[in-house]
């Protein structure tokens, strides 16, 4: 497809010395840029917790109806909290 753009003397000179340096076409760096543009403007992809699981066999059995606070204060226990 074809279109017209306005872009910067400056840029316009610049892409064209980075396209000979290259020994590349401005069109090709024109597509390249935009490209890239867009895969980095894509929409983020959702955060998604990793699964972490550790040995053993759950709960020690005297903590198996314990309420939180017990839990809690089993964990912490000589830790100064």
């Amino acid at each position: 497809m074809k279109t017209s753009v306005e872009i910067p003397d400056s840029l316009f000179e610049q892409a064209g010395r980075l396209a000979s340096r290259e020994r590349t076409t401005l069109r090709a760096l024109i597509e390249e840029g935009l490209r890239r543009l867009i895969a980095e403007r894509k929409a983020p992809t959702p955060f998604k917790l990793r699964r972490v699981t550790f040995p053993g066999k759950g709960l020690q059995p005297r903590m198996a109806d314990a309420g939180w606070r017990a839990m809690r204060d089993t964990i912490y226990k000589e830790r100064g909290a």
